[in-house]
C-alpha cells in the first residue's frame, strides 16, 4: 500500500514589505494645515478694508467687538470740541508767522462750529486775497493759503471750501456772474492747497454760492461778504452723509420699482 503524501501548502502574502507606522499622517496634516493658512492669507489681502479690521477686532476680542461673527465694531471715536480748538491753535500759531500777519489778522476769522472748524478769509476795501474779477489768489491769499494747507494736512479730517461773493454783479463778460466766480475762486484755492500740503482725497467738497451766504446780512455789497471759506469737518460726518444719501436713494428706487408694479 504506497504511502500517503502530504500536500506542502505556500501561502503567499501580498502588501507591503513593512509596516510604516503613523509618522506620515502627522507630516499630512502639517501640511494641510499650512496650506489652508496660505490660502486664508491670500483671501484677506484680497477683501476690503472694513471686512479686514472686522475680523481683526474678532479675534482680538471675540466676546466683545467681534461677537456678531466678526462684523460688529466699536463707533468710532469722533474727534471733540477740544480736539479742534488744538488744531485752531496750532493754525494759529502758524499763520502769525505769515508775512503782512500785522495787516492782515483782522481779516481770518477761525471757529470751531457744529459742523466742524470754520476757517474764513475776508476781504476789507483795503485789504484782498484776490485782485478784482481775478480768480486766482494773489500774494497775500497764496502765502495764506500754503500755511493754513501744511497744517491741516497733518490731521485726517475732510475739508469743504466754499466760494463767496458780495452782491455786485461780475462786469467781466455778460456770461459769466457771480456764481461761476465764487466757484472758480474756491476750486483755484483747492488746486494751491493740495499743491502744498492737502492730500488728493482731502477735500471732499468744493462749492460756490455767489453772494447767497453773505457774512453781512444787513449790507450785501460789504467787502467782508467776499470770502473764502475752510470747513474742517468732524471725523465721520461724511461716512453718516453717505450712508443717508444711499438709504434716499434705495428707498426712491424701491418707491419707483413699487410704482412700475403697481396696476394701472
Amino acid at each position: 500500500m504506497p504511502a500517503t503524501t502530504q500536500p506542502i501548502v505556500i501561502r503567499k502574502i501580498s502588501g507591503h514589505g513593512g509596516h510604516h507606522g503613523g509618522a506620515w499622517k502627522v507630516a499630512y496634516a502639517d501640511f494641510v494645515t499650512a496650506m489652508m493658512a496660505l490660502f486664508i492669507v491670500l483671501w484677506l489681502m484680497n477683501t476690503s478694508k472694513p471686512i479686514q479690521e472686522a475680523i481683526s477686532g474678532y479675534f482680538k476680542d471675540p466676546a466683545g467687538t467681534g461677537k456678531f461673527t466678526g462684523l460688529s465694531q466699536p463707533p468710532a471715536q469722533a474727534p471733540t470740541k477740544e480736539d479742534l480748538q488744538k488744531v485752531k491753535a496750532e493754525l494759529e500759531k502758524a499763520i502769525s508767522q505769515v508775512a503782512n500777519f500785522d495787516k492782515l489778522k483782522k481779516q481770518i476769522d477761525l471757529t470751531v462750529t457744529p459742523e466742524g472748524l470754520r476757517i474764513e478769509l475776508l476781504e476789507t476795501s483795503s485789504g484782498t486775497f484776490f485782485d478784482s474779477g481775478r480768480t486766482d489768489p494773489n500774494a497775500n491769499g497764496r502765502e495764506l493759503l500754503m500755511t493754513i494747507a501744511e497744517e491741516l494736512g497733518k490731521i485726517p479730517n475732510k475739508i469743504f471750501i466754499e466760494g463767496h461773493t458780495d452782491s455786485q454783479p461780475y462786469a467781466g463778460a455778460a456770461n459769466y456772474t457771480n456764481w461761476e466766480l465764487s466757484v472758480d475762486r474756491a476750486n483755484s484755492c483747492r488746486r494751491l492747497m493740495q499743491l502744498h500740503g492737502l492730500r488728493p482725497d482731502q477735500v471732499a467738497q468744493v462749492r460756490g454760492f455767489a453772494d447767497q451766504q453773505p457774512r453781512n446780512t444787513k449790507d450785501p455789497t460789504d467787502p467782508s461778504n467776499r470770502r473764502i471759506s475752510l470747513l474742517v469737518r468732524y471725523m465721520g460726518q461724511e461716512t453718516a452723509a453717505q450712508q443717508a444719501n444711499l438709504s434716499a436713494i434705495t428707498e426712491s428706487a424701491q418707491r419707483s420699482a413699487t410704482n412700475a408694479a403697481a396696476p394701472k
